[in-house]
């Protein structure tokens, strides 16, 4: 593949990053790899819209930013449907892939990008300058032995595409995401490891709630799931603080009941989120795959509820639970009162993974530029 010569000389590098507006998992594990970039002197340029955009000005105010439409894919509300409801949404995917890689063009003339890097943004690879694809899920789980080799096809059709792909896991045997990230076959690209991505750091701090509630992901399960917590937390004299996941809501404190024992907020900055869930006893949440990171760096107990009919996350919570580092339950028979039963009696394991080997290859990826 030829490549520009890049003039390092007369400017800086910019990189465009560009992360899937599929929760907010993608957006935060990027914060990491961004500054990362700041630091090895790359102008960077974020290409987003909606909620993550909110969320990543508020990290990084001096950054610009350009306009990316998302994919907006949503669920269904009953686990049953959710294969048609995403079968029914794949023209529209495929369109929006077409139109982001023809959109890509423009946006790499008009802000003079060098390099690309897209988390899981299929159509944002070219062919006149180096393009990165960042992905856990190099198999996709799909619950079907048959639609599970399509879809990897399809995926590594577009892998294949980019110069390199980047895998937010361990190499080792000692990984988070296990077959998601370890396949039989992989892409024909490079394929590097990065370790697991955090934007967290452990600090001292005292415990304050019993239970840590974070709620994220698509619609409308995420509302769904707040909803039934809200219920079962009218139940529970615990202290809790719930964070329902709306970062383009206002985020003015509420108390949710006349004990103040429950605090909900829509949303919290990084360095609140990092000391809140060191803050608290035990941890609700999804099996999202940047949570998973997060939880482990900081090593904190947790309570995995899956989105209903989200494969992936159904398997990570089994699988993680079968390592003994999280307890897992599903969201249709959910019962607070039997989660932190069980999670009291849990073996939890605690385990330390290397943080920085992401560093190390964004620097030798930084490197090689400089021969292009």
């Amino acid at each position: 593949m030829e490549f520009e010569k890049i003039n390092i000389n007369q400017r800086k590098q910019r990189v465009l990053i560009a992360p899937l507006d599929w929760g907010l998992g993608h957006a935060t594990r990027c914060i990491p790899i961004i500054y990362a970039l700041i630091s090895l002197n790359f102008e960077v340029i974020i290409a987003v819209d909606g909620p993550i955009k909110n969320l990543l000005k508020k990290e990084f105010p001096d950054v610009v930013f350009t306009h990316l439409k998302g994919y907006k894919i949503r669920y269904s509300r009953q686990k049953s449907w959710l294969p048609v409801k995403l079968l029914s949404q794949f023209p529209k995917l495929l369109w929006r892939i077409y139109r982001e890689h023809q959109q890509l063009k423009a946006i790499i003339s008009a802000h003079k990008i060098d390099v690309v890097i897209s988390d899981n943004r299929l159509g944002l690879y070219s062919t006149v300058i180096p393009s990165v694809y960042i992905t856990h899920q190099l198999k996709i789980k799909t619950g079907n032995a048959f639609s599970e080799r399509l879809a990897q096809k399809i995926h590594y059709f577009f892998i294949n595409k980019y110069t390199a792909c980047w895998v937010p896991d361990n190499e080792s045997e000692n990984n988070l995401a296990g077959e998601l990230s370890h396949p039989l076959k992989k892409p024909a690209v490079p394929v590097k490891y990065l370790g697991p991505l955090s934007r967290f750091e452990k600090i001292e701090t005292q415990k304050k709630y019993d239970v840590l509630v974070l709620l994220s992901g698509p619609e409308p399960q995420r509302t769904i799931f707040e909803n039934l917590l809200q219920e079962e937390l009218k139940k529970f004299t615990g202290t809790v603080l719930l964070v329902i996941g709306l970062p383009e809501a206002a985020e003015n404190n509420s108390v949710a009941d006349a004990s103040n024992k429950i605090t909900v907020v829509n949303h919290l900055a990084a360095g609140d989120l990092n000391k809140a869930i060191q803050q608290a006893k035990l941890v609700i949440c999804r099996s999202g795959y940047t949570t998973i990171m997060d939880l482990i760096k900081l090593q904190q107990k947790a309570v995995l509820v899956p989105t209903p009919g989200q494969t992936e996350q159904e398997y990570l919570a089994k699988y993680l639970m079968e390592k003994k580092l999280f307890f897992a339950m599903p969201q249709n028979n959910f019962s607070l009162a039997t989660a932190l039963e069980n999670a009291f009696n849990y073996p939890f394991v605690n385990i330390t993974i290397e943080q920085g080997e992401y560093k190390k290859v964004i620097t030798a990826f930084a490197d090689e530029l400089k021969t292009v």
